[in-house]
């Protein structure tokens, strides 16, 4: 029972999530008091959507995070996985079944390869995954000869997994993609924080050389924080593919990688590794989108999108990390 930490443990490390929570709240009020649009149930249901459909590939890479590496390649992935979906339905005329085992088989194989490369190669995770960054939008624009696709009037049922929702009141309705993340984040909070895999995880990121002499085999984790981020970054494109339904294969999915980072690191986790939590990284994601909505729905310029994202982070973090300074000094002091 060793591995299994105790409830008190994860309390404190999701109390760590406090100052980025804050600030979430901090844009959501300031946003409503400039634009009471802002908390109308459409917006607020699109911008729940969205959340999730970040959140979903951020806890992906979360878990690569933990063990102290890094995955640059999610956007493509998620461009190859969403291109090649709408490929083989539109143009190939596979069966919905086929279609998803493939792209699913597509991405647990590019999970395996990064793993592997990282692991036996020992090539370094930055540029194992910033190679697949460019390989696999390559890839999708040559299989599509880089032609828009879509799915049409056919596949409304399928679509329904990205653009349904279940009413909630009259006006209101949760998103299906939400209701997926909460899924998502409960098996993952349990993996990571209840299970002897997660504790390796964890082990990983805080000390390889230690955690390899105490006699687990960091590379079949390693291979398997890869095999999980893939799967879920491949998810995530069937998802934004079937939300757009409008796919551009050169388009799709660009940046995302910045977006899923981004939201894992916002206190979710640590880039140095041995940190991690899935709450952390859902308010990251949150956000991330909220931030963005702000942005439109305020009628701030869009070529200061990018500025206006980059600083606020930057700003939460810094207060953040402040916050958990003074803490620490606190705590010092009473002890002493």
């Amino acid at each position: 029972m060793a591995f299994f930490p105790r409830f008190g443990e994860i309390v404190r490390q999701n109390n760590k999530v406090l100052g980025i929570f804050g600030l979430l709240v901090a844009i959501c009020v300031f946003t409503a008091i400039k634009n009471p649009n802002f908390l109308n149930a459409y917006n607020v249901q699109n911008t729940i959507r969205w959340t999730a459909l970040y959140g979903i590939i951020s806890i992906g890479v979360a878990f690569v995070i933990v063990t102290g590496g890094i995955d640059l390649s999610i956007g493509s992935v998620v461009g190859l996985v969403g291109s090649l979906l709408a490929w083989m339905l539109s143009v190939k005329g596979y069966s919905v079944p086929v279609a998803l085992a493939l792209v699913a088989l597509t991405s647990l194989a590019i999970g395996l390869a990064h793993g592997l490369l990282i692991t036996k190669m020992k090539l370094q995770p930055f540029v194992v995954t910033l190679c697949g960054l460019l390989l696999y939008r390559g890839l999708a624009r040559y299989v599509t000869d880089d032609m828009s696709l879509g799915f049409g009037d056919n596949y409304n049922g399928l679509r329904k997994l990205a653009t349904g929702s279940v009413p909630i009141t009259a006006d209101f309705s949760l998103p299906y993609p939400f209701i997926i993340l909460m899924g998502i984040a409960a098996v993952s909070i349990v993996l990571l924080n209840f299970t002897i895999f997660g504790r390796y995880l964890f082990a990983l990121g805080r000390n390889e050389a230690a955690a390899r002499y105490s006699g687990i085999n960091t590379d079949h984790v390693t291979l398997m924080a890869y095999v999980i981020c893939s799967l879920l970054a491949g998810f995530g494109g069937v998802i934004f593919a079937l939300d757009v339904n409008s796919i551009q294969p050169s388009g799709l999915g660009e940046f995302y990688e910045l977006y899923a980072i981004a939201a894992a690191v916002l206190r979710g986790c640590s880039l140095r590794g041995g940190e991690g939590s899935i709450v952390g990284v859902i308010i990251g994601a949150a956000v991330m989108r909220v931030l963005y909505n702000a942005i439109n729905i305020l009628r701030i310029p869009t070529h200061l999108e990018f500025a206006i994202i980059g600083t606020v982070i930057l700003a939460g973090v810094i207060v953040d990390e402040l916050i958990k300074r003074l803490v620490a000094k606190r705590r010092a002091a009473l002890r002493a």
